[in-house]
């Protein structure tokens, strides 16, 4: 597939502009990467639905509400997305034992296998993406991008 250019929007662009675009198209074209080794497969999945899933597995048993409170996104939102994982058998609900009005959410077999599928893609893509960089050059990457990260913090 060619690549094509922007030129229209990128004509007379200030530097910082032209530096947060290229994280911005880095960053799109690393999640294309990365999903579409799941493009074909029973498991096509947004990248929402894949922060859901990643936020249950590092938390195996908390709650809708938990989910809510840890990524401040809207509740409904995050119900549609659980609601879709659970009907396709990638998170498991579970009464909660001392209250059962709450409900314990975690990755199913089939949510940790597409997970590790994920996670290994993403693993090669970063490898793929500073292959032929010295460790001196990661290191300066990484120490600029923190750089730009801490700029941009809130606080």
């Amino acid at each position: 597939m060619r690549k094509s250019v922007d030129k229209v929007n990128s004509q007379g662009a200030a530097p910082a502009d032209e530096v947060m675009d290229l994280v911005h198209t880095l960053m799109h074209q690393f999640r294309s990467l990365q999903y579409q080794v799941l493009r074909g497969g029973p498991h096509d999945i947004t990248h929402m639905e894949s922060k859901v899933m990643g936020f249950f597995a590092r938390h195996p048993g908390a709650t809708q509400s938990d989910l809510v409170q840890h990524s401040g996104r809207d509740k409904a939102q995050l119900a549609r997305l659980i609601k879709s994982l659970r009907e396709r058998g990638l998170v498991l609900a579970e009464a909660d034992e001392a209250d059962r009005r709450n409900v314990r959410l975690s990755l199913s077999p089939e949510g940790q296998a597409v997970q590790r599928t994920l996670h290994q893609q993403a693993r090669r893509l970063g490898t793929q993406a500073v292959a032929g960089f010295s460790e001196d050059e990661r290191r300066a990457l990484v120490e600029l991008l923190r750089r730009v990260k801490s700029n941009l913090d809130v606080g």
